[in-house]
């Protein structure tokens, strides 16, 4: 049996304290996916913890640094499933310097509501992060209704 691949994603946010916008990227390649909208990230290296792998993609993608808050709570210890050989675990993010740009992988940033639900899910999203889109989207509106935040304190 092959080892599990493990990704990760940042659902990079204009605020860990007050979110009120997300991040998104669309995809250039691979060509199922061109043009479907995902959250940045991408593989955790051999050696590397995850947490350093998404501050290296997020640099390497979009040319940002992040300060990290939670981690959305997934499905299982793996992440969420992306497909039989990978899973994806993904955190909260703030952009902490740097302004971003599509530098790999993507052709396309856009900042969307995280409180409009139709805006958020009308994207055409890769089919394995639509569950996320939905857990996020439910997370902050809990967080909202409970006045916390997704800064992992």
């Amino acid at each position: 049996m092959t080892e599990l691949i493990n990704v990760v994603g940042g659902a990079v946010l204009d605020s860990l304290s007050a979110p009120a916008r997300l991040l998104v990227a669309r995809r250039t390649a691979p060509p199922q996916f061109a043009g479907m909208w995902e959250f940045p990230g991408g593989k955790v290296e051999t050696g590397e913890s995850p947490e350093n792998a998404l501050h290296r993609e997020l640099r390497e993608e979009l040319g940002i640094g992040v300060v990290l808050g939670a981690e959305l709570e997934a499905p299982g210890p793996a992440g969420w499933p992306l497909n039989e050989r990978a899973a994806m675990r993904v955190w909260f993010a703030e952009v902490a310097d740097g302004d971003p740009r599509p530098l790999e992988d993507h052709d396309e940033l856009r900042w969307i509501s995280i409180h409009d639900r139709d805006e958020a899910l009308s994207l055409p999203w890769i089919p394995a992060d639509l569950p996320i889109v939905r857990a996020l989207l439910d997370s902050v509106a809990a967080a909202a209704t409970t006045a916390g935040s997704v800064d992992g304190n």
